[in-house]
């Protein structure tokens, strides 16, 4: 199963379908939130499972703030992260995945990717497509490969590179 995982797009979407147009196929896209109004034109332009979550700019939205998902086995957590207070650590993050017995949580917000390991939970961070805060500022999206009875890979993935 081939997983693409992209954040913070924050409206700005002709790199968003230029990284899914260079990515496909994939079996499931996760959108980690400030997708700012695109999902039903994302939901209309995939042929795959999707899972988005709203962000702290996705006013009146009614997409869930944190999402359980399934894949090949595992358990994932999907949130934005802004309610969480990231940018002093992860221990929440690593709460909610124990509260939802999950293997891994997928979140946004900071705009720098993470792949970060710590016992037997995965924290990733695609960064972001738009506005990206980590050194050489280059946007960022994560693909995933995961197959049932094996350890998922992940691997950020830099756009022009």
């Amino acid at each position: 199963m081939k997983i693409l995982i992209v954040s913070d797009t924050h409206g700005y979407n002709d790199i968003m379908y230029e990284v899914i147009a260079k990515e496909s196929p994939f079996d499931m896209l996760i959108h980690c939130g400030d997708i700012e109004g695109e999902y039903d034109r994302l939901r209309d332009r995939i042929d795959c499972s999707l899972h988005v979550v709203a962000g702290n700019n996705d006013y009146d939205s009614d997409m869930e703030r944190i999402k359980v998902i399934e894949f090949s086995g595992h358990r994932a957590v999907l949130t934005h992260g802004h309610r969480y207070q990231l940018y002093h650590g992860y221990d929440p993050l690593f709460y909610l995945a124990a509260e939802n017995r999950a293997d891994y949580v997928f979140f946004g917000h900071t705009h720098v990717p993470v792949i970060h390991e710590e016992g037997p939970v995965t924290l990733i961070n695609p960064g972001s497509l738009t506005y990206p805060r980590q050194h050489g500022r280059v946007p960022t999206y994560i693909v995933g490969n995961a197959e049932t009875g094996k350890k998922p890979v992940f691997e950020i993935r830099y756009v022009g590179q």
